[in-house]
């Protein structure tokens, strides 16, 4: 060993070239040893019986046994090669690990930078070579002194000056680890270099280690894996043997000739019976098939040995092909065939059990099933028809709902046609023309859209089947040449997309036709038959008698529908006090009683109402109508909201009252109720006067974009004759406040409650704010509110809120004194000129006149005048009593009671309203625009008049 590092280190640095690492992986295998011979086979088994070579069990128990020695020769061969090359495997890891280990190891780089290295290193190197086992181990520094250990000794060697050792260090050279040959043994040989801190080498770490040590320790374990070998030869043959002697059990010592012989018999009586035979092994590949099988299957060539789920069958085949059940003259269906099964399952394998089925044709059998499968689908569609049709009121729908059952379950395509008196929800007329009203199914392109009006021509099916009144079965439509004629290119469209049956029935119901029903067939080459015409009348009645119960409530809808509209508000009366916008849409499934005002109050307030009446149809329309002008005539009167809507239910409990004891018992049932919001709006102080009963509340959006919901107290629904007082509330608004008055409809269904539907339309009036205009806030409350198939009816009505100017009003305080008459006159005449209405001066002043006079006689302080000018110049008197005076005729003997006369006679309107705190007598006059003569002429007029009087 000694002196081997140098000469290994000189060869490793002539072959690497600075600035590149050596090849780690590259190994030199030209020390490689001979290769281990196997060790004989061991001795052939005694055989307890003789087996003759002839037969099938002795070829194949010669054939086993040649099999296991050559798989024994060839594991104990592989063992002894991977033993040597896990040896040299071993030695190259020692060797690195042992050389980086050191090369890195605590003191290395000061030990090597030290005047004396050798000192320190000898003895490290010694114990680190003793502790690792290595062969040879050495440290070389920058200036060739090599410290070296070996097995023999260790001899520090002279410095003997290398260059290449300081070249290979400075060039960054890498540790390698490679295998050499010597004379002697085979080494493998690590270099890593020593650097300090900054990257510069100090020095050489190498160790060596023999191959041939570890290799024998591999050859100690040799004799062990040959005996091994021997032992599962000796097994091996033994298993052959007991195999062979089973084999030829099971073939009677039979020879090859004579079990082919066999199985060409028994193929040949399985290809000829006329029943088909399938047998599956327990993983579901097909073992055997015989022609007749693979005939009524149409299975593949090379069925055989192949996986059932991959042979193209349907699945219910391989279903029945694969489970585990057996079976006993099942009928199955597959393509032209209808086949009696019967399936036994065999013992089971590695994979499961096995089955053995038998297939036997049944043609008469499959016309029997083709006629009961068409009438058990035609069962099923007429189920579904009476599940499907007429599941709305709606003909359109039902027209469509019938074209959806029949195709594409019984034909290709189906058009419906109706007449337009139906569609109108009318009296079926004269049928000479059509409107197609549905269409469905796969030849859309080639039939008439829907929306088109058809006229029925004499020589067409259609018009055909209306004067039979029955079915119509065109079997060939090529063949026939009368339809054509009518529009020749609408039949050759049909034609051209394969349509070649027809069917044409009529729905009739009550003994009228209300339209046509058409079946078309196309892509099903099979022609319609008399059987489908049956059929087709069938559906066709089913579906006309809920066409019919459609129609009828049309017409009942459109009647109510046009009750209600005519009873519902056309436009308001205009006013400056708000700017309204409403919505009103009605029940999809029926007209109600919901309703809505705005009405125009004296002294320039305006009442807000909505209702709703319990239930739906013409009875609940009239009842909304009568309410409705109920609550006008309530108002002309003046009546404070708790006061109308008192009076209101007193007419709502009279209703309910006169409809119980008008109706059989039978009715009796049907009581009226009704649900009120009512609300009265000053814009002179900007209150907001709200009594309910039994409605919700109002929604206020204020100026700054809160939305909130004041808290009313409600009072019982009407009609309900509780006697309970109403309450009302009183709220001071600022200008341009969003009222929102609905109904329940709007916030309630049966998808949400109304807390739910009461936070949807907070979230909806929040987003449009006051910026929107009330007709923006219609249209987004609705957007957002509205299901797609109302249920109830809803209205809505949003009131953008304004106020009086200051200089629209003037009011003065009367003193209880008839001379205070004059100057009250004369003042209102200065404010009347301010206001640039001189023209009204004259009859303004009668006015103020007469009324300041009657609260100066019979009235109580304090008196008060006001005068309001808006659309109209309106003139009040209130005082602090409470009697109302009425108008009189005076006769030309009485000396007074023509006060009031006069007031009315040249006012527009005039009346009493009743307050807290006393009454308010009011005078209303209209504001024209006058012109000089018409001014004078007008003046006269009045002297003239108020002379005869």
């Amino acid at each position: 060993m000694k002196g081997l590092h140098g000469r290994r280190l000189s060869s490793l640095l002539r072959r690497d070239p600075p600035g590149r690492p050596a090849d780690s992986a590259g190994v030199s295998e030209s020390g490689s040893q001979p290769p281990v011979r196997p060790s004989a086979p061991p001795a052939e088994i005694r055989r307890k019986r003789r087996l003759g070579v002839h037969s099938v069990a002795g070829q194949v128990m010669l054939v086993q046994l040649t099999i296991v020695v050559l798989l024994v020769v060839v594991a104990v061969v592989a063992l002894v090669l991977q033993s040597r090359r896990d040896s040299l495997r071993d030695a190259r890891h020692r060797s690195a690990a042992a050389a980086q280990s050191f090369a890195n190891s605590p003191g290395m780089v000061e030990a090597l930078s030290r005047p004396d290295p050798g000192a320190v290193l000898q003895p490290r190197v010694d114990a680190a070579r003793e502790a690792a086992d290595l062969d040879s181990m050495a440290v070389v520094d920058i200036n060739g002194v090599a410290y070296e250990s070996t097995k023999i000794g260790s001899v520090p060697r002279r410095p003997t000056p290398d260059p290449r050792i300081r070249q290979f260090l400075e060039s960054g050279g890498q540790a390698s680890t490679t295998t050499f040959s010597t004379s002697e043994q085979r080494l493998v040989l690590t270099v890593v270099p020593v650097r300090d801190s900054a990257g510069t080498g100090l020095g050489l770490v190498s160790t060596a280690v023999a191959v041939s040590r570890a290799q024998d320790r591999a050859d100690q374990q040799l004799p062990v894996v040959l005996g091994s070998g021997a032992a599962a030869l000796l097994v091996a043959g033994g298993g052959t043997a007991v195999v062979s002697r089973r084999l030829r059990r099971q073939t009677r010592g039979l020879g090859p000739a004579e079990m082919t012989r066999m199985y060409e018999h028994h193929d040949a009586v399985l290809h000829a019976v006329r029943e088909g035979v399938l047998i599956t092994a327990g993983d579901g590949r097909l073992v055997l098939v015989n022609d007749e099988a693979r005939r009524l299957l149409d299975l593949p060539g090379d069925a055989e040995g192949r996986d059932v789920g991959g042979l193209g069958l349907e699945e219910d085949w391989v279903e029945l092909l694969t489970s585990e059940r057996p079976v006993t003259d099942e009928v199955h269906l597959c393509g032209e065939h209808l086949l009696a099964v019967n399936k036994r399952l065999t013992p089971p394998d590695e994979g499961g059990a096995g089955s053995v089925v038998t297939l036997r044709d049944s043609t008469e059998l499959e016309r029997l099933a083709g006629h009961a499968e068409s009438t058990r689908r035609r069962l099923r569609l007429l189920y579904e028809a009476g599940v499907r049709i007429g599941t709305t009121l709606d003909v359109t729908r039902t027209a469509q709902e019938l074209a959806e059952v029949a195709a594409p379950g019984f034909a290709d395509h189906v058009a419906v046609e109706l007449l337009d008196q139906v569609l109108r929800g009318d009296e079926p007329g004269a049928v000479s023309r059509m409107r197609r009203v549905a269409s469905h199914g796969v030849h859309g392109e080639a039939v008439y859209p829907v929306g088109e009006q058809i006229v029925l021509d004499p020589a067409s099916p259609a018009a055909a089947s209306v004067a039979r009144g029955d079915a119509v079965l065109v079997s060939d439509l090529a063949a026939t040449d009368g339809w054509r004629d009518r529009d020749p290119e609408h039949a050759a469209r049909l034609l051209e997309h394969g349509i070649h049956s027809l069917i044409a029935v009529p729905l009739r119901a009550r003994g009228v036709v209300l339209g046509i029903a058409s079946f078309w067939r196309g892509r099903n080459p099979a022609g319609f038959d008399e059987e489908d015409a049956a059929f087709a009348e069938e559906l066709a009645a089913r579906a006309a008698v809920s066409i019919d119960n459609a129609r009828r409530f049309t017409r009942e809808h459109t009647m109510a529908a046009a009750l209600q509209r005519s009873l519902l508000p056309r436009g308001f009366a205009e006013q400056d006090a708000l700017d309204v916008a409403y919505r009103y849409l009605p029940a999809e499934s029926g007209v109600g009683g919901d309703w809505f005002d705005v009405i125009p109050l004296s002294g320039t307030r305006v009442a807000l109402v909505v209702g709703d009446v319990v239930g739906h149809g013409l009875h609940a329309a009239a009842t909304m109508g009568r309410l409705r002008t109920a609550v006008h005539n309530f108002s002309a009167l003046d009546l404070a909201p708790d006061e109308l809507l008192g009076h209101l239910d007193d007419l709502v409990t009279r209703i309910d009252q006169d409809q119980v004891d008008g109706t059989d018992s039978d009715e009796a049932g049907m009581i009226t109720g009704a649900t009120c919001v009512y609300a009265i709006y000053d814009p002179t102080t900007g209150t907001l006067t709200v009594a309910r009963a039994g409605h919700p509340g109002p929604v206020l959006v204020l100026p700054d974009g809160r939305v909130t919901i004041p808290d009313i107290p409600v009072s019982p629904p009407l009609g309900l004759g509780a006697g309970n007082p109403v309450e009302t509330t009183e709220i001071t608004l600022p200008e341009d406040t969003r009222v929102v008055l609905f109904t329940d409809g709007l916030i309630e269904d049966r998808r949400r409650d109304i807390d739910t539907g009461l936070e949807l339309l907070r979230d909806a009036l929040r987003r449009s704010g006051t910026a929107a205009t009330p007709e923006q806030t219609c249209a987004n409350v609705l957007g957002a509110l509205v299901p797609e198939h109302p249920a109830d009816d809803i209205a809505l009505l949003v009131a953008a809120t304004r106020r009086l100017g200051a200089d629209q009003v003037a009011t003065w305080a009367v003193p209880p004194d008839p001379a205070a008459v004059a100057p009250i006159r004369a003042a209102c005449s200065r404010q009347l000129h301010t206001w640039g209405l001189d023209d009204a001066g004259f009859t303004t002043e009668l006015i103020l006149s007469e009324l300041v006079t009657n609260a100066v006689r019979y009235g109580d302080e304090p008196i008060e005048v006001r005068l309001l000018r808006d659309q109209a110049l309106i003139c009040e008197v209130s005082d602090a009593s409470s009697t109302s005076p009425h108008l009189r005729h005076a006769t030309t003997t009485d000396e007074g009671g023509r006060g009031l006369f006069l007031v009315a006679r040249y006012s527009q309107r005039w009346g009493t309203r009743y307050t807290p705190r006393g009454k308010i007598i009011w005078a209303e006059q209209p504001l024209h625009e006058r012109t000089g003569d018409t001014e004078a002429m007008d003046e006269d007029a009045l002297l003239a008049q108020w002379d005869d009087l």
